[in-house]
């Protein structure tokens, strides 16, 4: 097994300026981000603003931006199908059926995320496997994904994140300080409780639904295939 330095400047040196990074400034995204501006400083760093991202989030891009002098590149969803979501489902869908809650998830996150990485080699995340049930085979280098996904941190736990964090005095998310330790949209995020994973604040009110938004885990064939035909509405009138 690869240390997380070795498999990004591997990923650097196998995809040059088509290697992306995509994270939301949690810890594990910005320990990726702290080694890798040190091995590539010209790496492309993006970032989703899904519309309903908590203030402290804007905030930590900021802090980010001062700290390493860099560009962060805000991917935005496409406002007619956001509107015609909106329109068809209302504004606060999420909270109806998982269904629903993904095809907000679709529209806000995963296809912004899809057009942002048209001719992209390999795009690295911040995802570890300690992170929730869903997440517990996901490997350092997934070749099956398009684009290639690099997961340095895929064996991290949580104790050698906050060590890494710790000693180099990283930026830390602003909502940690509050409890949250997994942080997405405002509406869909809360602090965990003692004795829950990691994700547990995620769409919190599905108690037995996966908590992943479709950009790592594809959901269930039976929900993907309801979110298929809703999303099929938003698309076909957009």
């Amino acid at each position: 097994m690869k240390t997380a330095t070795e498999i990004i400047q591997s990923a650097i040196e196998r995809f040059g300026p088509t290697l992306v990074l995509s994270t939301s400034f949690q810890k594990g995204g910005m320990i990726v981000l702290d080694i890798a501006i040190r091995l590539d400083p010209s790496l492309r760093v993006i970032t989703l603003d899904t519309g309903r991202l908590p203030e402290a989030t804007f905030s930590m891009i900021e802090s980010v931006r001062h700290r390493y002098g860099i560009n962060v590149e805000l991917i935005y969803p496409d406002a007619d199908e956001t509107r015609r979501m909106v329109q068809l489902h209302g504004p606060n869908l999420f909270l109806k059926n998982v269904p629903s809650r993904l095809l907000c998830c679709n529209v806000r996150k995963v296809r912004p995320l899809q057009r942002s990485l048209l001719g992209v080699g390999a795009v690295m995340t911040g995802l570890r496997r300690d992170q929730s049930d869903s997440r517990e085979t996901i490997e350092q280098v997934d070749e099956s994904a398009t684009p290639v996904k690099i997961n340095p941190l895929a064996f991290w736990s949580s104790a050698e994140v906050d060590r890494y964090t710790s000693f180099h005095d990283l930026p830390v998310h602003p909502l940690f300080a509050r409890g949250y330790t997994s942080i997405g949209c405002e509406s869909c995020t809360r602090p965990t409780l003692p004795g829950e994973e990691e994700r547990a604040g995620r769409w919190w009110w599905e108690n037995e639904a996966v908590k992943e938004c479709g950009l790592h885990i594809t959901p269930d064939g039976r929900v993907k295939r309801a979110v298929d035909v809703m999303l099929s509405e938003i698309v076909q009138h957009g």
